[in-house]
């Protein structure tokens, strides 16, 4: 898996997770990530049966300090 297209956002937030990322709780239809020592606030959108668009996806990768290479083998 070299890509960032169709990924699942269950999936998505359990990988940052596995990054050290904590989530801070759901509101509305948004998942809140937060990582102590990090100034950023991830927020991954959970919406059934819809994948995360990749711009944003990317966006919040670059955020938490990871390349995507590392956020693929998370993903897994």
């Amino acid at each position: 898996m070299n890509s960032l297209h169709n990924l699942k956002p269950d999936r998505v937030v359990k990988a940052f997770e596995r990054a050290g990322w904590r989530s801070e709780g759901q509101r509305g239809s948004h998942v809140k990530l937060t990582k102590e020592g990090s100034v950023y606030i991830l927020s991954i959108p959970v919406h059934k049966g819809k994948p995360i668009k990749q711009g944003l996806l990317r966006d919040q990768i670059k955020k938490a300090g990871l390349t995507v290479e590392e956020f693929l083998k998370l993903y897994r």
